[in-house]
């Protein structure tokens, strides 16, 4: 019934949420020679130690620990790193699919990473190819192609504004304008129309930003793992509206709950335009 698609962002976490675990864990890690383990209590002590951001203080760890050990940590070096993800079962063939179910509903189905990753790992994962941007941590990098300083970070609490970004169809770098005033009809993308996927305590403000704002938030978890009870938690208190196994396969829980929410999407953008034409019926009585 629209005259053209009607867009829906559907926005993902990627640690834990897409890939079965942190993205630096797989490559960049043990080229450190140190395992997962090890690394992160490493670098979160220093974090601690320094009153350091916690993801800050691991960006900063990471090539203080490379240059030490004489590793090269270039773009080339990070894309690499991405060749060896492991994702959920499902999720490499998702978008292609969920994008046809919302063309049938006349949707344009945009997505977005907004992730405390980094950009340049993902920047060589299989996937990247599906997104219409993807908002991470990031590095400046010097003259010698290596990292220098963190260009960007994304933590658990300044995940929300680039929420808020999309939603005003703002490109990354425009900071200034996320805190302009913009009327809601202006607004690319409302809330009520974004789908937000994530696992754990780090999405919390980003899941709970969504369901207020009358979109859907997805807590997802490993599979007969102990993150099950933590999503189911956050289901518990409100902060999701679904707590699902990250089973992205045709056919299982989270592919049948976001087809249904699609559904109710067209629904009901079906039924305002409806609604708008039988306003412009409306005879104005003269009294």
């Amino acid at each position: 019934m629209s005259k053209k698609p009607t867009k829906v962002a559907m926005i993902y976490d990627f640690d834990e949420t897409l890939s079965v675990t942190y993205m630096q864990d797989y490559i960049l890690i043990p080229s450190l020679g140190m395992k997962p383990g090890t690394f992160w209590k490493k670098a979160n002590q220093w974090s601690r130690d320094n009153c350091a951001d916690q993801v800050t203080g691991s960006m900063y760890y990471f090539f203080k620990t490379a240059k030490e050990k004489g590793i090269k940590l270039t773009r080339q070096f990070f894309c690499e790193a991405a060749k060896s993800i492991t994702y959920f079962d499902g999720v490499e063939e998702w978008f292609d699919r969920i994008n046809e179910y919302g063309k049938k509903l006349d949707l344009q189905i945009e997505h977005y990473i907004v992730s405390s990753g980094y950009e340049e790992i993902i920047a060589g994962a299989s996937i990247r190819k599906h997104f219409t941007d993807v908002f991470g941590c990031s590095y400046a990098f010097g003259e010698d192609g290596t990292p220098v300083w963190p260009a960007r970070v994304v933590n658990y609490s300044t995940k929300t504004q680039y929420l808020s970004k999309i939603n005003k169809g703002l490109g990354k770098l425009e900071d200034r304008a996320v805190n302009e005033f913009m009327p809601d009809e202006e607004r690319p993308i409302p809330f009520r129309r974004m789908i937000y996927f994530g696992d754990g305590m780090t999405d919390i403000p980003s899941m709970k930003l969504t369901k207020q704002r009358g979109g859907s938030a997805i807590a997802v978890y490993q599979p007969k793992s102990k993150h099950k009870q933590n999503a189911i938690k956050l289901l518990s208190d409100d902060r999701v509206n679904f707590a699902l196994p990250a089973d992205y396969r045709e056919g299982k829980q989270i592919d049948i709950v976001v087809k249904t929410i699609l559904d109710k999407l067209a629904t009901e953008r079906d039924l305002e335009e409806l609604q708008a034409k039988e306003e412009k019926k409306k005879i104005k009585i003269p009294f």
